[in-house]
């Protein structure tokens, strides 16, 4: 029996294929202009990579922000209930997921079963977010994709001193003209981030073992800066972007009619 999870976020579309033991297939695209229609593309494409009829899936869950518009989902589920789910599959001692993506982040508190027991969001502001190291890799030179090759931590960071992704991008401008490096400010933009999502925990708990997760999590200055702001080594995925899907897959599965 085949379940797919699908997680139409703001930035990202994430497509997974379980068959009750393992990932058979999966899909990370940008949610574009039209995420309702490239959901439903990816959703196609990843069924057909893995040689299979969109028949043969037995169910399937929806989650993220397009979660409700997803016209072949069977039902739909909680981001926060999904990634917890996904990531204690891979990480069944995890504790604490920080999920830092394009247009949120979130922090969710998890009772060693993998079921959330606390969470913080945030969805409202740029600052410690994807879109804030984007902007600055816009403004100082460095794409995204070429950050892992072009900053280490020997370069040094700055302070970055705006908590407002628009205030802090006339800082960074400022930097640049005073001479500023471009990677030390991007040390202290990863340094920001970390400070910011930390900064949001509130009343939920940081509980070893933390599991970074969201397609931030792929940039390694992030990470380096979130365990300097914690003092707890970051467990990250092999695929960090997927774990939203996967847990919403594994669900599906859970909820599946019985066999006969």
């Amino acid at each position: 029996m085949i379940y797919c999870g699908v997680d139409i976020g703001a930035r990202s579309i994430e497509i997974v294929l379980f068959d009750g033991a393992q990932i058979i297939g999966s899909m990370v695209t940008d949610s574009g202009n039209s995420p309702i229609e490239n959901g439903r593309m990816a959703f196609e494409s990843t069924i057909e990579a893995a040689e299979l009829k969109p028949e043969e899936v037995t169910a399937t869950v929806a989650t993220g922000y397009g979660r409700n518009y997803f016209k072949g989902a069977d039902r739909s589920c909680s981001e926060i209930i999904c990634h917890a789910k996904g990531v204690s599959y891979l990480f069944p001692s995890a504790g604490t997921v920080i999920d830092i993506g394009g247009q949120d982040s979130k922090l969710i508190e998890m009772d060693g079963t993998g079921r959330p027991v606390d969470f913080v969001m945030n969805d409202r502001c740029a600052a410690g977010t994807g879109r804030f190291i984007e902007i600055t890799g816009n403004v100082i030179g460095i794409p995204v994709e070429r950050m892992n090759e072009s900053v280490s931590p020997e370069d040094g960071h700055v302070d970055i001193s705006s908590m407002c992704a628009v205030f802090a991008e006339s800082e960074i401008i400022g930097l640049l003209q005073g001479g500023c490096r471009p990677q030390v400010i991007l040390n202290g933009v990863f340094r920001a981030v970390a400070r910011r999502t930390m900064s949001m925990a509130g009343r939920a708990k940081v509980r070893k073992e933390v599991v970074f997760t969201g397609g931030v999590a792929k940039i390694n200055g992030v990470a380096l800066a979130l365990q300097r702001e914690t003092g707890i080594e970051m467990r990250i995925p092999h695929n960090p972007q997927i774990t939203g899907a996967l847990g919403a897959a594994i669900i599906a599965s859970e909820k599946a009619p019985p066999t006969i």
